[in-house]
């Protein structure tokens, strides 16, 4: 269950057509991430320590304001439910469900109650991710993870990279969405291997899904994994899948104002595609409000502006990926010739 949005359900993955199993290394640590690997939006606060138990790791964001105290008031059973949203127009026309230390809101759980679930769910989570990071970095293979709102253009832009890829840098694909296998079957059309995660009613993917697709994908050494993560921009920014970086679309038939709507999706990512720009002159878009808005929430976010239909920005897109592969196949060949 997702304490932001409550979603749950079986998740169901396909097999992925062709290639050999990955391999896997038995023990290897996680690769380490640059301090700036993950820019916070909001400042990081300080570890929580609750009467009995060792410090908790610091929570993200304001929440942090006074999560002791609510885990205290719930393990005391006097805690009550979400405290009511504060009207914060003098008009009252303003309802804001958001200002608690879980910045959510469930009817009848306290917010001690979800910062404790979310606290479990997450850190389990980061341990699997880890454990992921560790299996693909000690490989060289470079995992992205592709996240956006559903129609800006994923599949497309993805279907484009890989043409442009072939023959040059071997590539995978895993699909995720809530039904079918629509998407995983237009990038088996390029040649390339693509498995499908349905989620069901969860409406992101996480560490453990990925996981149990590893050895199921045709990934070579050296090589590229692109997850595609089901069209959502709450919830898969929580959820660390053991990939090298984020990378956001968001589509000019979207608001401009989306990074200030969505802030912790594009705190979390390293790169903004900034697609389907071959209908800006079809649309009112503010490109430099977009691109304000966006660096306002991650003054550390990459650009790139680009359209699968007319080719604009590929090229940039394509340098990025291979820098950043250059990158990890570099950190494999160290770490394989460092002494156990």
């Amino acid at each position: 269950m997702c304490t932001v949005c409550g979603c749950g359900g079986e998740a169901r993955v396909g097999l992925a057509y062709g290639g050999v199993r990955a391999k896997r290394a038995a023990g290897a640590p996680a690769a380490p991430k640059s301090p700036d690997a993950a820019h916070q939006w909001r400042a990081l606060g300080e570890a929580v320590t609750v009467s009995g138990e060792a410090p908790q790791a610091a929570l993200k964001g304001d929440r942090i304001n006074s999560a002791a105290a609510e885990l205290a008031a719930a393990r005391a059973g006097t805690a009550g439910s979400s405290p009511a949203p504060t009207n914060t127009h003098a008009n009252h026309h303003h309802l804001h469900f958001g200002e608690g230390p879980a910045r959510a809101h469930v009817p009848g759980m306290s917010q001690g109650e979800m910062l404790r679930i979310e606290r479990d769910i997450l850190g389990k989570n980061d341990r699997l991710a880890a454990a992921n990071r560790a299996t693909l970095a000690a490989h060289g293979i470079l995992a992205l993870n592709l996240v956006s709102s559903p129609g800006s253009g994923k599949t497309s832009l993805l279907v484009s990279t890989l043409q442009r890829l072939a023959g040059r840098i071997p590539a995978a694909v895993i699909e995720g969405d809530q039904q079918t296998e629509f998407d995983a079957e237009r990038i088996r059309a390029t040649g390339v291997s693509a498995l499908q995660i349905n989620t069901g009613k969860g409406c992101h993917l996480d560490a453990d899904m990925i996981g149990r697709a590893l050895p199921r994908l045709a990934l070579a050494d050296g090589g590229l994994l692109f997850i595609e993560n089901v069209g959502n921009l709450v919830c898969p920014a929580a959820f660390d899948l053991g990939e090298a970086h984020k990378v956001v679309i968001l589509s000019v038939t979207e608001g401009e104002d989306k990074p200030l709507k969505y802030p912790d999706m594009f705190a979390a990512a390293d790169l903004m595609l900034l697609n389907k720009t071959d209908l800006l002159p079809y649309l009112h878009f503010d490109v430099p409000r977009a691109l304000e808005y966006a660096l306002r929430v991650n003054p550390s976010l990459q650009v790139i502006q680009t359209s699968a239909t007319s080719g604009e920005g590929l090229d940039a897109w394509l340098a990025w990926l291979e820098a950043r592969l250059a990158d990890a196949r570099r950190a494999a060949a160290q770490q394989a010739a460092t002494p156990a």
